[in-house]
């Protein structure tokens, strides 16, 4: 496990760790966080597909987690959108590559991480896609227990709070957590659209994502408190010209009473739903996704 610095676009500087396998890696896999979750969530991930042969690197944005500048006193100094986050996502792959020169790159995208990589500079780099409870953020697809709120969280709260503090204050709020402005902008406009990003930045962007070709299987949680199946499908969906597949995990398949939104990645799913990820791994090193 070793602790690295990434150079991103703009010139931001981003935390990364690298984390090595015994001799020559099976593939590399970037784990790609979701919105408001710091990379050390998912450290025994990473460290447990390392020990099953794989190079594996996980990072944090730009502003968030260990990637947040020494002298950055609140994210109302930081100017950064979702296209920034996909452009540092851009760098953690250029990173890995080097680390791990031609192997099969394989993304774990969490949530937002699932959401971004139709809009890399690097999608051509990508061997398949792995998207853990990700959806697309439409409100109208949002989970019930989401839905009862959302409408208040994103026509009330976000605006209100973003004015104030110039930011948003998710960690003072119990909400997401701490986002910048143009962040939490974008995609309260995102979840404003029935076709989401693709929907809301326009055909320039829809495009991005037709072109690619790398497979795309979903993981999707029976138990999800934020996304739906349906919100799941118009996700990969997007990526029109890749195959894609749509798997449902209810809790009982990891022997568990509930997985959720964020469960995936504890310790307890190790030899169920995380050796689960190593076969469409190998899957995807044989070119088989259906």
């Amino acid at each position: 496990m070793q602790a690295i610095e990434i150079e991103a676009a703009g010139g931001a500087r981003l935390s990364a760790t690298y984390f090595a396998c015994a001799g020559r890696p099976r593939a590399a896999v970037l784990v790609a966080p979701a919105m408001g979750v710091k990379q050390d969530y998912y450290a025994g991930f990473a460290r447990w597909l390392a020990g099953q042969g794989y190079a594996v690197l996980t990072f944090d944005y730009r502003g968030m987690g260990r990637s947040r500048p020494a002298g950055l006193r609140t994210l109302r100094q930081l100017d950064a959108d979702l296209f920034d986050w996909a452009a540092d996502t851009d760098a953690a792959i250029e990173a890995l590559t080097q680390r791990a020169p031609g192997e099969p790159l394989f993304v774990v995208g969490h949530s937002l991480g699932a959401q971004l990589p139709g809009m890399l500079r690097h999608r051509d780099r990508i061997a398949g896609l792995v998207s853990v409870a990700a959806g697309s953020g439409y409100w109208r697809h949002n989970a019930p227990p989401t839905r009862r709120v959302v409408l208040y969280f994103w026509h009330v709260l976000v605006p209100l709070a973003t004015w104030i503090y110039g930011y948003f204050p998710g960690a003072r709020l119990r909400k997401v957590g701490d986002l910048p402005r143009g962040v939490i902008l974008q995609w309260r406009r995102w979840c404003m659209h029935p076709r989401y990003h693709v929907g809301a930045e326009g055909e320039t962007l829809r495009r991005q994502f037709a072109q690619a070709r790398f497979p795309v299987v979903a993981l999707s949680m029976t138990d999800d408190e934020l996304m739906t199946e349906r919100g799941t499908r118009v996700l990969i969906d997007c990526y029109e010209n890749a195959p894609r597949e749509l798997h449902r995990i209810a809790p009982q398949d990891g022997g568990a009473r509930r997985i959720g939104h964020f469960g995936f990645f504890r310790p307890q799913f190790e030899a169920t739903l995380w050796a689960r990820v190593a076969g469409i791994f190998q899957r995807f090193s044989q070119g088989a996704t259906a």
